[in-house]
């Protein structure tokens, strides 16, 4: 195999690219998603000359910068409207340069790139870019929010004026909150950056802003009273028009905090009509926010702590199980500690991170974090790369805490498995009683395969040391694995006799008395691998014979297992024989039929289907069959 192929199968996995300089993927709006199987690269595919891409870094970094003037514009604009002495003088200046750098960014929007919603393809033609833009809402609101009206107006009629039209036109620049409000909702899904931390800012954020709003409009139904000693701040600062700025702001933000909070002192309180059906609106909409507020406090504090929930749901519900069947301490105590096991890593389970994501993805994964623990087993040492794929592909990875049993004796084989990290004992039973631990594995390391490749009961219980993670791979998927491969079959084989005659002495004993209940499978036949090789070509052995042929199915490792009934299928039985005799199926009708006279004593002659079919090949029986004999 060439160097090229031999690569591990995760590049391929990209196909396409995409253009843009995105440092970090956790940044990206969700609005500029990249295409399918795409990989973000700065240098590949260059958009037109004068085009900006919308995830650019540097206008990125020009969009925070407006962000941060927007926050002034919240501040000034109903600032401005309550106090006009302020709107004329130093503020005005200030209020000319952040308008000016909105102004350069609506010219800079007609050079920013755009998705295509239908194709999710940057579109970088400047007519398409020019016409989506102006034909949108957002083109007049951006134009009329960034309009110096005093500045217009003393242009053509060379006065300076402050009245409250000016005030009302200039809060149009909150429309540019919305640049915030997106700002908030890109930093929530970027991982950078704390969920909990983002939305508490966002939150504060908004209860800062009305209350601001809310004192500078206070502040502007008293200064246009027309008494204006019979309002909430005449009655209690005599002349405040005249006073200083801060002061009716610093009232005005007494009134607004007090009011919010439902504290209400009543040394500052509504006087006029209109000043109460203001209180009463203000009022009305602070319900609105504190459950706002509140029911978004405490989202963020239950969902910190959701998972300690379950986890306590869970262990009661184990706890109740546990003691409504009287289960034994030492079996209770496993399932506390395999459940809060799953609590404590269920960040790193695979099959709960990976779920939702697309076959591919999850196959490219699998290869980096097990690849190389399968290609040490030394079951597959020499197998081919494609099967390695596969077999990585199908495996499951689990945890498991420590004193925990991974596989018991006797029970059926339906899967083995691969020790990632920790470690295990090897254990057997005799007459009910646990003998000392055999062997110790580890790392690479394999349990439950003996059981899978020759279709018996497992003949050990392996337990765990300490907290260990395994991968594994059913019994079924593993022969449809290997079936079509079969040079690897036969290294596999190969490999595995090799370790059953490295095995230690104790552990061979324990194995001995099952190869007396295989009947028609015989160990020694996989002996060798040039044994099965002689074996499926030869012609017939030293006395003329002809060979038995070999199995097309599975190869002779993998036996079939079929489940034999000794009646008619359409006939009723005895109770004993309902359920039928689960065998290996043998090489020959023959030796099937003899099966079935030692298994029910009595001799058939005639093998049919469930559905009355008669076989005349068993080459073309299935794993699970059921066989009727008579």
């Amino acid at each position: 195999m060439s160097r090229s192929n031999s690569r591990s199968p995760l590049p391929f996995l990209f196909r396409r690219r995409s253009s843009g300089e995105i440092k970090n993927l956790a940044s990206v709006s969700s609005s500029l998603l990249p295409a399918f199987g795409t990989v973000i690269d700065e240098n590949h595919l260059q958009l037109k000359k004068y085009v900006i891409a919308p995830y650019d870094r540097r206008y990125r970094l020009w969009q925070t910068f407006l962000v941060i003037l927007v926050v002034y514009s919240a501040w000034a604009s109903p600032f401005e409207l309550a106090f006009r002495k302020v709107a004329t003088g130093p503020l005005l200046y200030v209020d000319l340069i952040v308008d000016g750098f909105f102004a350069l960014d609506i010219i800079l929007t007609f050079f920013v790139a755009y998705l295509d919603k239908s194709t999710y393809l940057l579109v970088d033609d400047h007519t398409k870019i020019a016409i989506r833009y102006v034909t949108a809402i957002y083109f007049p609101l951006d134009v009329a929010s960034t309009m110096p009206f005093q500045v217009v107006y003393r242009i053509f009629t060379g006065k300076m004026r402050d009245g409250d039209i000016f005030g009302f036109l200039n809060l149009l620049r909150l429309w540019r909150l919305r640049r915030v409000s997106e700002l908030f909702t890109r930093l929530e899904k970027d991982t950078r950056f704390s969920y909990f931390w983002t939305r508490y800012c966002k939150l504060i954020g908004v209860t800062l802003f009305a209350v601001h709003s809310a004192g500078c409009f206070y502040y502007w139904l008293a200064t246009h009273h027309k008494n204006p000693d019979n309002t909430w701040i005449g009655s209690e600062v005599q002349d405040f028009k005249h006073k200083s700025v801060w002061l009716g702001y610093t009232y005005s933000m007494y009134w607004s905090i007090v009011t919010l909070t439902t504290v209400g002192y009543g040394d500052l309180h509504a006087v006029n009509t209109g000043e109460k059906i203001f209180n009463m609106v203000y009022m009305l909409f602070n319900i609105g926010l504190t459950a706002y507020l509140i029911g978004n406090m405490t989202n963020l504090v239950v969902h910190s702590a959701v998972r300690t929930f379950a986890m306590r749901d869970a262990i009661n519900e184990i706890l109740r199980y546990a003691s409504k069947n009287r289960l034994p301490e030492g079996l209770k105590e496993q399932m506390l500690a395999h459940m809060q096991l799953k609590f404590k890593t269920a960040e790193l389970q695979q099959e709960e991170v990976l779920e939702d994501l697309p076959k591919a993805i999850r196959s490219g994964i699998a290869q980096h974090l097990f690849r190389r623990t399968v290609e040490n087993a030394y079951l597959f040492k020499g197998v081919s790369e494609d099967l390695i794929v596969q077999l990585v592909s199908e495996m499951k990875a689990e945890y498991f805490p420590p004193k925990v049993e991974i596989i018991l004796q006797n029970e059926i084989p339906t899967d083995f498995y691969i020790v990632v990290s920790g470690a295990v004992d090897v254990l057997a039973y005799k007459n009910g009683m646990e003998q000392q631990p055999l062997t110790k594995l580890g790392s690479s390391e394999m349990v439950g395969e003996i059981g899978v490749i020759f279709n018996i009961p497992q003949p050990f219980t392996v337990r765990t040391k300490r907290l260990s993670q395994v991968i594994r791979i059913s019994h079924h998927h593993f022969k449809q694995l290997v079936q079509p491969h079969s040079k690897d079959g036969k290294i596999i084989i190969t490999n595995f006799v090799q370790y059953l005659k490295g095995l230690k002495p104790e552990v061979l004993k324990e194995i001995e008395f099952l190869t007396e209940s295989l009947g028609d499978v015989n160990i020694e036949q996989m002996l060798s691998n040039e044994e099965l090789e002689n074996a499926a070509n030869a012609n017939g052995d030293a006395n003329g014979n002809e060979a038995p042929p070999p199995s097309t199915t599975l190869p002779s490792t993998f036996p079939v297992r079929v489940i034999i009934h000794d009646h008619h299928p359409n006939e009723s039985t005895l109770e004993g024989n309902m359920t039928g005799k689960l065998i290996h199926l043998p090489d020959s009708i023959e030796d099937l039929l003899k099966i079935a006279d030692k298994k029910f004593g009595k001799r058939g002659s005639t093998i049919v289907m469930a559905d009355g079919a008669k076989v005349e090949e068993l080459n073309a029986l299935r794993e699970n069959d059921h066989l009727y004999i008579f």
